[in-house]
């Protein structure tokens, strides 16, 4: 309960970013879900704002508690996005893509003046690697390019490292919103993530991945009571 507390004042607190006439990228998971629904309140009060999901279930949550969206087809920037972070570490750098969004959440931020990212205390971390990295990948040759994506993990110092499919149910592959595949990386930690994020986006089949790097400019980490924020 006290994490749940926690997720609701990081999001409450990013709304004090959220201005009238605004065009917010909207996140993916547990935390911006908050924020989406505490916005569909200020909505249903008056404010005037638009959206741009970054998943179908973020794009359901919209429209059931009342934010307006817009097509990303239509979005050529972004005032403000929000979203949760699956790791934060003091550099503000980011792993994302537990709730295998990680593609759209990526254009999405990088399209934004203002990344804002909202969590509670569990999810900052010294190192990050703890949790483990997503992958996206294309599904044709998806255990080549696991092997890269593996022998990417050794060659950057990532220690006790493996590359897996992630699976809904036995030999069922998680399916992204784009059709693709996730290969969870899960190693002790990353000692080097600059590093292995230029290694992986070598890789082909690699669609992107979840090292968030130099996009966060606001983290607002949720407590118990109230919520810090913190700035780049």
């Amino acid at each position: 309960m006290s994490a749940d507390i926690a997720k609701i004042n990081a999001a409450a607190a990013a709304l004090d970013f959220v201005e009238d006439g605004m065009l917010l990228g909207l996140g993916t998971g547990s935390t911006a879900a908050h924020f989406v629904r505490l916005l569909g309140e200020r909505v249903k009060k008056g404010l005037n704002v638009r959206g741009v999901p970054t998943s179908e279930e973020t794009d359901r949550l919209a429209r059931e508690v009342g934010v307006p969206l817009v097509p990303v087809e239509r979005v050529g920037a972004l005032d403000l996005a929000v979203d949760g972070a699956d790791e934060v570490d003091g550099q503000f750098r980011l792993i994302k893509g537990g709730g295998a969004a990680l593609l759209r959440e990526k254009i999405i931020a990088g399209a934004a003046k203002h990344f804002v990212v909202i969590a509670d205390e569990s999810k900052m971390v010294e190192t990050l690697g703890a949790f483990p990295l997503p992958v996206e990948v294309t599904p044709f040759g998806f255990t080549l390019t696991a092997a890269r994506i593996y022998d990417a993990l050794k060659l950057t110092g990532c220690k006790g490292a493996e590359a897996s499919l992630r699976e809904s149910a036995p030999n069922t592959p998680v399916v992204t919103d784009g059709g693709n595949y996730i290969i969870d990386c899960r190693c002790l930690a990353i000692p080097h993530p600059e590093a292995l994020a230029d290694a992986l986006k070598r890789i082909t089949g690699v669609v992107d991945h979840g090292l968030f790097l130099g996009m966060a400019r606001t983290v607002i980490i949720g407590k118990a009571k109230g919520a810090e924020v913190l700035e780049r």
